[in-house]
């Protein structure tokens, strides 16, 4: 099958968060599996900082509004493996610090950027002839490829018969903007109407994508539940239970390539199941780098955004009565969210000896969190994944969760059962509070001091496969879907 894999962010070209990490890692997946995929981007700032290998591929020329906007076309690969990542140039919407916008402000033309990405991207595929089975959009800044395949290209000798699969990564972010903007899509202004892109005398160019898209999923199946609730749907929750019949929950995979304490390029030590020797000298460096004592002390550690959604604020007020408990330590690594930050600063001034905070992005520092902690804490209050409780499991660090979206389908409560039975993995808690926060904590540190019990977890949770294996075919089933049901005729909102 081929596979035309649209994304505005990929790992190890750019990165702010997860999206990156599964666009840079499906599409190699994928050709494992004999499938021919492909990997379009916009050439960000990013892109040339990272150092990839490219060769001009020649020139796109793609309508905005009514202006045609040129762009280079250049060719590259995802490292160590045989698939082509396409970029397109345009700097006066791309050659920006920010992929999405300049200390936590979104750009001011993101439409126009990302409608372009769009519309690029399909002359992408008609430039180099790629025969696409299926359009993988990720995300609202991917999402009008499925409009734009329906209505601008219904008659293409080259596209007409493509489907497009919409991956939703979060749901809050719908990209949304002032009907004016129905110009800069270069749609006609019929369009704008609730079957289609109106939301509340706006556009929501997400919701589009979900009305003209074949098939639609979401990274759990836990969150395609939760975001049909008026409570987590933000807006779209009638829309998608609307498309309830061709919407789907896929766990994301991990990229044993990137993520493996056996041969993680990162850490001070390597180590495995069989071996967990190198995770003591792990967390030793850690506590090193960090400016902890380098003390028996349980470390839990935190990598994530400083957002209100990550509940790093849940965590900074329930830390303070966990210290006083106790020995504890604990490493911090996120960015963004001034107030968050603030609020975490201020703890770590509190307790110096206890808790270092990095507000920084730092891949390095990341997975030496991960493997030398003995816990990996996400408090969300919803996360439709989540990546960080699956590299814990991986590194021997137990997942301490909220019980919500993907965190529910990858991590098993340990209750006294579940620990004799072996199918524990981590601790989960229900209320978004500091007080069932601080209390789940406070069980996984009892635990923590019955050495033998707690090696049975650790072991349970690095015995999971979490390998994008087992996620790609889950796709291919769904391209499949979409593949039948485009067959079927074209699809258009109802």
């Amino acid at each position: 099958m081929k596979i035309a894999i649209v994304a505005s962010e990929a790992v190890p070209f750019a990165k702010t968060g997860g999206l990156a990490d599964v666009a840079g890692a499906l599409p190699k997946a994928l050709f494992r599996l004999g499938h021919e995929p492909i990997l379009i981007l916009p050439l960000h700032r990013a892109v040339r900082r990272s150092g990839a290998a490219l060769s001009e591929a020649g020139r796109i020329v793609a309508p905005v509004g009514i202006r045609w906007v040129e762009s280079r076309l250049w060719r590259g690969e995802i490292p160590g493996i045989d698939v082509a990542a396409y970029f397109l140039e345009q700097d006066s919407y791309f050659d920006r610090d920010g992929i999405y916008g300049y200390n936590d402000d979104d750009y001011a033309d993101n439409c126009e950027r990302f409608s372009f990405l769009s519309r690029g991207a399909l002359e992408v595929v008609r430039s180099i002839g790629f025969d696409a089975d299926v359009f993988h959009l990720h995300d609202w800044q991917t999402s009008l490829v499925a409009p734009y395949l329906r209505i601008l290209y219904s008659a293409d000798p080259l596209l007409r018969r493509a489907a497009a699969l919409l991956t939703i990564h979060n749901v809050a972010y719908q990209g949304i903007f002032w009907h004016w903007d129905m110009d800069v899509l270069g749609l006609d202004w019929s369009h704008f109407n609730v079957r289609e892109f109106e939301f509340w005398g706006k556009i929501n160019l997400l919701k589009a994508g979900i009305l003209y898209a074949d098939v639609v999923n979401t990274v759990s199946p836990t969150y395609a539940r939760e975001i049909q609730t008026p409570e987590q749907g933000w807006g779209l929750d009638g829309v998608l239970r609307d498309r309830h019949d061709v919407l789907h929950g896929v766990v994301n995979g991990i990229d044993d390539a990137v993520w493996n304490p056996a041969a993680d390029p990162h850490l001070t030590a390597r180590f495995g199941p069989e071996d967990l020797r190198g995770k003591a000298a792990c967390k030793a460096a850690l506590q090193r780098q960090c400016g902890l004592p380098q003390r028996k002390a349980p470390l839990i550690g935190i990598v994530s955004r400083f957002a209100e959604q990550k509940g790093l604020d849940l965590a900074a007020q329930a830390l303070p009565e966990l210290f006083d408990r106790g020995p504890l330590q604990c490493v911090i690594l996120g960015d963004g969210g001034d107030g968050v930050q603030l609020l975490i600063e201020s703890v770590a001034k509190q307790f110096p000896d206890r808790l270092r905070a990095f507000a920084q992005m730092d891949e390095r520092l990341a997975h030496r969190i991960i493997a030398g902690a003995d816990m990996i804490l996400v408090p969300s209050r919803f996360e439709p994944c989540g990546l960080t409780q699956l590299y814990g499991l991986k590194y021997g660090s137990v997942p301490i969760v909220r019980r919500t979206g993907g965190l529910v389908d990858t991590v098993a409560d340990c209750t006294p059962a579940t620990l004799a039975a072996g199918t524990a993995t981590g601790f989960l808690f229900d209320d978004p509070t500091p007080e069932a926060l601080g209390e789940c904590v406070g069980r996984a540190l009892d635990l923590y001091r019955d050495a033998a019990s707690w090696k049975r977890l650790m072991a349970a949770g690095m015995s999971q496969d979490w390998s994008w294996e087992s996620s790609a075919k889950r796709y291919l089933d769904l391209y499949a879907e979409a593949r039948a049901l485009h067959q079927s005729g074209d699809r258009v909102p109802r």
